[in-house]
């Protein structure tokens, strides 16, 4: 159980664009005669598109697979050269960034920073104050640059240099090791000798390696690492999060998702740690806003960072997903949430603290719900196992594919199975480690204390010397963040939902936490270990993570240390098998995902890892089902004034409504739609990670940002449905007319070659 997977802010926290998902049969594109969408934002009419609409196979893929696919680029309707997009450093890649769990652009030649609403919730929260400023209701706006707030210590923008292959140096002998340990560790040491070459001397440089392909490739990524974010503007709650969870993966939505940051370095140019003589950080590569309108059917593009997906993965896997993995996290949501819930009410000075993990839980909850659906519902688990065993067929069918592909399909996902054994187990630590903060920080701790001890070469990568300033400013960071009153019911629920196992399912945080106590006295021992842990100070933990040994930290009193401590051996046994898995799987995976590429002429987009993908397609409407009204892609301005109620989540603010009533559209309506447009559609194929993504038209201009995705496809991380798939986009007109007519923004506008044009 590493580090980072041990704890995640707001729980997979502010991702909220998942990936829309195949199927045929596309129904065609209608719409009004007047362009304008009904009251529930289908088509008045079905009107049959001129052309036949592209048919998305899906895929998010890397620069360099954009040069396969060249003529079908240009028969969508791109004018601009693919070859451009072959090159993650020249314009347009150049300008998309990654905040390390959403996507941004550079707007400005200032460092101006576009990306979503929802990605800076964290930089709201820790700039919000109970009782004072509400920046998550409110929104906020610098007038001058000396108005903008640090979004915290740990907050990152991340500029890719380069990728470069280095499958050779990675794989080179791993066939021909026999242990699984040997092999993950072969992998491990090789990654940290690549890392360190990489940033040695080049300070402000973030080197990764990242697998693509089940392990069968790998790249060296090089990226600018700046560590100075500062938030310039976020639109009010009832603009950004307008529709909230009842809105939340539907359509039609009317959210103007959409905010700002700033990049900063010190004055050499350098990335440094947030200071008052920090400068704004320069970009190589800046977005141009689209100036022409957009309509159905245009080309569009998005490019940034999705997360995870699973495609390449066996029927296995899709399997246990449906029938465990999957109901667990509906499951773990819905308890999680309700306690959330239950603090709020009993202590209300807590809400704001409690608001990132609300949100990442219930949005979770919802595309969970959605991927099951679609899986088990919607037969696609099925669709998932009749293609792997077209597969099979495929692989036996030729005696020399035979040799070359074994039995790999059917030995990774035994391996699956086997890695499995202690699944409650490890899903009770991997709660504690994601919703107490309290607890990884104990936890992070300990490990860093093991691993000091060791040369840094040979220490486990999250802890080595590179990564101590990364530790030191999250322990910062969660001074900011942190609540004990919502860790410690964080950590009773765990430990209540630990104890409904039987015993040799348990990890052994009840006895843990319990000893020799009964089970109805839990509260009580909880409140025990939080009256008296010294983790949840700022500067008494940042010295037992810089200095403390394990000989000290184990004689320590301090009892979320000791509870740490206690499950140290859990927490490392899942280490080993994790670790003995991923190295199975590295001669397991590659072989039969190597089929599927070989099958389809290398024309596979590997599974999304965080790194840099374009994916592409067309502005366009769909049926929710067979038969169903074909849903018109835009919604417009006056929909958001009808679905205004004045109470949360449908609560727009009363400068917008009063904007509205006097008219003032200024330049940003659609000439066809008569309005201002607030959202579109189109058939792109995103997912977590994509949020706050550019969407750029056929020339490769800003035209909007991806936020979200449909409920129809929210299987698609496993298997891409092409007729119901859409991703869903906040339109760039829309949020220039929020800045100028509402919010009054008239800086930023003009930062960005705008002229402001409401009075």
């Amino acid at each position: 159980m590493k580090g980072r997977a041990l704890f995640v802010a707001g729980v997979a926290a502010l991702g909220y664009a998942c990936s829309p998902a195949p199927q045929t049969n596309l129904p065609e594109e209608t719409a009004s005669p007047s362009g304008k969408p009904g009251p529930d934002g289908t088509a008045t009419a079905h009107t049959p598109a001129a052309n036949a609409p592209f048919e998305n196979p899906g895929g998010m893929w890397l620069p360099e697979q954009l040069a396969l696919q060249a003529d079908t680029f240009k028969k969508v309707g791109f004018s601009i050269d693919p070859m451009m997009l072959t090159k993650p450093t020249e314009f347009p890649l150049g300008a998309v960034v990654s905040l390390g769990g959403c996507s941004a652009s550079f707007v400005s030649p200032d460092g101006l920073i576009i990306t979503n609403h929802h990605c800076v919730i964290g930089a709201l929260q820790v700039n919000s104050k109970e009782g004072k400023a509400n920046l998550l209701k409110d929104g906020y706006l610098a007038k001058t640059r000396n108005d903008e707030l640090s979004a915290g210590p740990a907050a990152r923008v991340y500029v890719t240099q380069s990728m470069k292959d280095v499958t050779t140096t990675m794989r080179d002998g791993l066939a021909t090791m026999k242990d699984d340990m040997a092999r993950y560790q072969a992998i491990e040491d090789r990654t940290k000798k690549l890392v360190a070459d990489c940033e040695k001397g080049r300070d402000g440089l973030r080197c990764s390696v990242a697998s693509f392909f089940g392990g069968g490739e790998f790249r060296l990524i090089e990226q600018l690492e700046i560590r100075d974010v500062r938030l310039v503007y976020a639109p009010p709650e009832g603009v950004g999060n307008f529709g909230g969870e009842i809105d939340n993966w539907r359509w039609p939505r009317h959210s103007g998702d959409f905010s700002f940051y700033r990049a900063y370095v010190g004055k050499d140019g350098k990335p440094a740690d947030n200071s008052d003589k920090n400068v704004p950080y320069r970009p190589t590569h800046v977005l141009k806003l689209a100036k022409d309108p957009l309509g159905p059917g245009d080309a569009v593009m998005v490019a940034g960072y999705p997360a995870r997906t699973s495609r390449l993965t066996t029927a296995v896997e899709t399997r246990e997903a449906v029938n465990s993995d999957l109901p667990y996290t509906v499951d773990y949501c819905e308890a999680y949430l309700a306690e959330l819930e239950a603090v709020k009410k009993a202590d209300p000075k807590v809400a704001i603290k409690a608001e990132p993990f609300v949100r990442g839980l219930a949005n979770t909850l919802t595309n969970v719900k959605g991927q099951i659906e679609g899986l088990s519902k919607g037969g696609l688990a099925e669709k998932k196992a009749a293609e792997e065993a077209e597969l099979k067929k495929w692989i036996e069918a030729v005696p020399a594919r035979k040799a070359k592909f074994k039995d790999s399909v059917d030995e990774a996902g035994r391996l699956v199975m086997e890695s499995r054994k202690a699944i409650d187990a490890d899903r009770t630590m991997r709660e504690i480690g994601r919703l107490s903060r309290a607890y990884w920080a104990a936890y992070t701790i300990v490990r860093n204390a093991e691993e000091r001890a060791k040369d840094d070469a040979l220490r486990d990568p999250d802890y080595q010397e590179r990564n101590q300033k990364r530790l030191e400013q999250s322990f910062k960071q969660m001074t900011l963040q942190y609540s004990p009153a919502i860790d410690a019911a964080m950590l009773r629920l765990a430990t209540e939902r630990e104890l409904k196992h039987p015993v040799e399912k348990r990890a052994g945080l009840g006895d843990a936490i319990l000893g020799k106590r009964k089970p109805t006295e839990l509260s009580a021992a909880i409140k025990g270990i939080y009256d008296k842990t010294k983790v949840g100070d700022e500067a008494a933990r940042l010295k037992l993570l810089t200095k403390a040994t394990v000989a000290e930290l184990e004689k320590s009193t301090d009892p979320m240390i000791k509870l740490a401590l206690a499950l140290r051996p859990k927490s490392k046994d899942m280490e080993e098998r994790d670790k003995k898995l991923t190295g199975a799987l590295l001669l397991v995976r590659p072989l039969f995902v190597g089929a599927m590429q070989e099958r389809l002429a290398g024309k596979l987009a590997p599974d999304a890892n965080g790194t840099l993908r374009i994916t592409y397609g067309t502005v366009r409407g769909y049926a929710p089902k067979p038969g169903a009204p074909v849903f018109t892609p835009f919604t417009v301005l006056s929909e958001v004034v009808k679905k205004n109620t004045g109470k949360d989540p449908f609560e727009a603010p009363q400068a917008l409504l009063d904007a509205v009533s006097a008219k003032k559209f200024g330049p940003y309506v659609d000439p066809k739609l008569g309005e201002v447009p607030v959202n579109f559609l189109a058939d792109l194929d995103i997912s977590g990670g994509n949020s706050g993504s550019a969407t750029l038209n056929a020339r490769g201009e800003l035209v909007g940002l991806a936020f979200d995705g449909n409920y129809e496809s929210m299987a698609s991380n496993w298997i891409f449905m092409p007729e119901v798939t859409r991703s869903i986009h906040v339109d760039l007109r829309y949020a220039l007319w929020v800045m100028d007519a509402v919010s009054n923004a008239d800086n930023l506008l003009r930062e960005m070659g705008i002229e402001p044009a409401v009075q």
